[in-house]
This record gives structure tokens, C-alpha cells and sequence, in this order.
């Protein structure tokens, strides 16, 4: 389980994760082009930017780099290292 903070902190589950972003299962809506806030148990946290609103979730944008590849890495990492 993952947190969006957007205004305040809301869970968020990981549906797909890259380097150049990430799509979110969550209730939270903050609104296209917000600066947001993605953080992972394992993987650290990342800033992104809000590209896209479904009625499932929110999919976010990375500034495409060594950090961002890190943080997906890892992300995937620990989500196949659970039972």
C-alpha cells in the first residue's frame, strides 16, 4: 500500500509503476497538472505530476531520471518479494 499526498495523505495501491510514471487505485482526485507526492513503504517517495483522472484512480507522471528508474525498481522489487 502506497500514499498520494495531494492536499493530505490518501492510500493508494499500485496498479503500474515505470520510470516515467504511475497509475494509482485511490479515492483521492486532486486535479490534472497538481504536484503530488507518491510514497511507497519500501521504495522511498517521488514527486509527480497528475496526467490523468479515472473513475478507478489517478495516473502520474515522473520527471524521467536515475530517480525515478530507483524508485520503480524497487517498487517492483518489493512487490515481488510479498507472498
Amino acid at each position: 500500500m502506497c500514499i498520494l499526498v495531494a492536499g493530505g495523505p490518501a492510500p493508494a495501491a499500485l496498479r503500474t509503476i515505470s520510470a516515467s510514471g504511475a497509475f494509482l487505485e485511490t479515492n483521492a482526485r486532486p486535479a490534472l497538472g497538481d504536484c503530488v507526492e507518491l510514497r511507497h513503504p519500501e521504495a522511498g517517495a517521488i514527486d509527480a505530476i497528475v496526467r490523468g483522472i479515472a473513475p478507478d484512480g489517478v495516473e502520474l507522471g515522473f520527471a524521467v531520471g536515475e530517480s525515478a528508474v530507483a524508485f520503480a525498481l524497487a517498487a517492483i522489487a518489493a512487490d515481488m518479494t510479498r507472498p
